[in-house]
């Protein structure tokens, strides 16, 4: 199943399968019940009677949901950060510790949905789209399903000193969500292939495949230390990390288009000029 969410006359509403849900019904209420009852409740839902759903779609996410993320993941990530920065040695104990590098990225309401523009800071000379798996946990630490996402990142911020990495991550632009939420039991969500491209003009900048196999921690270690000591009512969303990483040699540019494939799901944003 397919979750999308839509703009429509009356606000934001979801649909499942390009079939409406009842407009009192959000993802946050649906995250707050067990996974099996979430399914079971949209399979038993009547189709929408006033036909398929209509409407620009949006980033996948309710306004007050929180979206999180993970760091130096894969291997390419630690080798890039560890070339950004000036404390090189601190990204091979993270890429080595038991616990994870989590950190927060945005609240649903400044993330951007497909075909929605993304941002660079107008204080850094360096920065680069990535591309990540995005999970969707609900309140009782299930995965549920995944999304595509992009943490666009100010790399010569972070790297001047990680301390400044609030900055380097969180601002106004960074964070895309889309298209939907693939609703899908956790077992399935393995070896997912991530693809993004770049294209400036007519010209493709970059372009690069992986897949989440690669990845050095299981999914469900990331959900675990998130969720320890943190309560998320009405669910959360964790970016996995990335290691498809631009050369040194590459920035964004304004009017860039962003183009990131997680499995099945297609996000596309232009760089606000």
């Amino acid at each position: 199943m397919l979750l999308t969410k839509h703009r429509t006359e009356a606000g934001g509403r979801w649909a499942v399968d390009g079939s409406f849900l009842p407009q009192s019904l959000n993802l946050g209420t649906l995250l707050e019940l067990p996974r099996a009852n979430m399914l079971q409740l949209l399979r038993d839902l009547p189709a929408d009677p006033h036909g398929p759903a209509a409407g620009e779609e949006t980033a996948p996410i309710d306004p007050a949901q929180e979206v999180w993320a993970a760091g130096v993941t894969y291997l390419r990530s630690r080798d890039a950060r560890r070339d950004e920065s000036t404390v090189a040695d601190m990204y091979d104990h993270v890429y080595e510790a038991a616990r994870p590098e989590l950190f927060f990225k945005s609240v649903g309401w400044r993330a951007a949905g497909n075909g929605m523009p993304i941002r660079i800071r107008a204080d850094s000379r360096w920065n680069v789209p990535e591309p990540e798996l995005v999970l969707v946990i609900n309140r009782r630490r299930e995965i549920v399903g995944y999304c595509a996402g992009n943490d666009v990142s100010s790399r010569d911020i972070e790297g001047e000193n990680p301390l400044y990495l609030p900055q380097a991550k969180v601002y106004d632009g960074s964070c895309a969500l889309g298209h939907g939420i693939l609703l899908c039991e956790p077992e399935e969500i393995k070896d997912i292939p991530i693809r993004l491209e770049i294209r400036r003009s007519n010209e493709t900048m970059f372009t690069g495949e992986t897949t989440t196999g690669t990845m050095k921690r299981e999914l469900s270690e990331l959900v675990e230390y998130l969720t320890c000591e943190l309560d998320f009512p009405q669910g959360v969303f964790l970016m996995t990390g990335t290691c498809l990483v631009p050369g040194n040699d590459f920035t964004l540019q304004p009017e860039d288009l962003v183009l990131i494939e997680v499995g099945a799901l297609k996000i596309e944003n232009r760089v606000a000029g």
